[in-house]
C-alpha cells in the first residue's frame, strides 16, 4: 500500500494539532517532517505524534524532503510562499482557513496550483459539519424557494481569552500577518458560505471596529453585508462575545420558507406548519475532515469541490477583500475588484 508521505509548514495556526490527530488516524499517511521558527512547537510536534525529522524553517523542509503533501498552519499571509515553494516540487497543499491574508496573495495560490497541477485544498471547518451540509443541500434542492436572506455569525470571547496559544494570537492580532482582526478570522466563514452557495456579491458594505478589547487589535468585531441581485447575505464576527449563540446559526429565509441550524439540527420552516427538525445526514467517509477528503480525491483523481475548492475560498477572499477595503474607507465596494 502506497503511504502519503506528509510534512507540515509552519506549526502556528492552532488548527493544526486537530488536524495531525486526523492525518494520523489515516492508514496511507505518513507524518515524515515539520517545519517552523519555534523550537517548543517543533518539540510538541515530535513528543506528540513521532515525527522523525524537523526543521528550523518550512521552507528548509521542503527543499530536503520528498513530499506527497504539505499541511500548511501559518500566518495567513504566508500561505501563498507555501503554496508556491510547494507546487515548484509537485507537492499538493491542504491550507488551513482563510485561504491568504490578501486577495492578490489567494490569486497566486490559484496560478501556483494551476500551472503545476497541484491539488490545493482550503480547510474550512464549516465544510465537515454534518447539519451544515444537510441545510446547504436542501437550499440548493429548493426547499425554500429562491433564497433572499442568507446570515451565519462567527463569534468567540476572543483569541486570549478563549486559549488559543501565543503563537496563534500574536499573528491573528497583527493586521499584516492575518489581514484584520476579526474580519478576516471570522468574517471569512459567511464569506466562503455565500461565495459557495451563490457566487460572487455585486456589492460589499463592510464595518469594523474595537468595541470591547482595552488592548492593541485591528478589529474585534466586523460585520460584512453582501448585496447579490436577489439576495443579502451578511457575515458577522466578533472577538468580544462571552456566550454561545442564542439564535440559529447560520440562517436562510426563501420566498417559501427558512432553514436553520439549531443543536446540531437542520430547523425548516414554512408558513402555516409546525417548525420540523431534521437529523443531518452523517458525511460519507473520505468526506468527513480535510485529511480524509485530501486523501480522497488524490485516490480518485477528483479536484476538491464546494467550499474547500481554491476557486470558492479564492472568491471568499475576494469578498473580505472588498468588505476590509469599504470599512477602511466608509465607501462600498463593487465587484469584481479591479486589478
Amino acid at each position: 500500500m502506497k503511504k502519503f508521505r506528509l510534512g507540515v509548514a509552519a506549526l502556528v495556526h492552532d488548527h493544526v494539532w486537530g488536524e495531525l490527530r486526523k492525518w494520523q488516524a489515516i492508514p496511507d499517511v505518513e507524518i515524515v517532517a515539520a517545519g517552523d521558527v519555534n523550537p517548543p512547537l517543533l518539540e510538541r510536534v515530535q513528543k506528540e505524534f513521532g515525527v522523525p525529522r524537523v526543521y528550523n524553517s518550512w521552507q528548509e523542509m521542503i527543499e530536503k524532503e520528498e513530499l506527497d503533501i504539505i499541511q500548511a498552519a501559518s500566518e495567513n499571509s504566508v500561505a501563498a510562499d507555501i503554496v508556491e515553494a510547494a507546487a515548484e516540487k509537485g507537492i499538493h497543499v491542504i491550507s488551513e482557513k482563510p485561504m491568504a491574508a490578501r486577495l492578490e496573495q489567494a490569486n497566486r495560490m490559484v496560478r501556483a496550483a494551476q500551472k503545476a497541477g497541484i491539488l490545493l485544498m482550503i480547510n474550512w471547518p464549516t465544510a465537515w459539519n454534518p447539519a451544515i451540509n444537510t441545510m446547504f443541500r436542501m437550499i440548493k434542492n429548493g426547499d425554500i424557494g429562491e433564497p433572499f436572506y442568507f446570515k451565519w455569525r462567527s463569534a468567540h470571547n476572543g483569541p486570549k481569552e478563549i486559549g488559543c496559544s501565543e503563537y496563534f494570537w500574536r499573528w491573528l492580532y497583527d493586521e499584516e500577518k492575518n489581514g484584520a482582526g476579526a474580519l478576516m478570522d471570522y468574517c471569512c466563514y459567511s464569506a466562503d458560505m455565500c461565495a459557495y452557495l451563490f457566487g460572487l456579491p455585486k456589492e460589499v458594505t463592510g464595518f469594523r471596529a474595537v468595541l470591547v478589547k482595552d488592548y492593541p487589535v485591528p478589529d474585534d468585531n466586523a460585520i460584512i453585508l453582501m448585496k447579490y441581485d436577489k439576495l443579502f447575505g451578511i457575515a458577522e464576527a466578533s472577538w468580544s462575545q462571552p456566550t454561545k449563540y442564542i439564535t440559529p446559526n447560520p440562517v436562510c429565509y426563501g420566498t417559501e420558507g427558512a432553514l436553520a441550524v439549531w443543536n446540531g439540527k437542520v430547523l425548516l420552516m414554512k408558513p402555516g406548519e409546525d417548525v420540523r427538525e431534521i437529523e443531518p445526514e452523517p458525511l460519507p467517509e473520505g468526506r468527513r475532515n480535510g485529511p480524509e477528503y485530501m486523501i480522497h480525491c488524490l485516490k480518485t483523481g477528483e479536484k476538491p469541490e464546494g467550499m474547500c475548492s481554491m476557486e470558492v475560498s479564492r472568491d471568499a477572499q475576494e469578498i473580505l477583500e472588498a468588505g476590509l477595503i469599504s470599512a477602511d474607507t466608509g465607501k462600498t465596494v463593487m465587484l469584481p475588484i479591479e486589478g
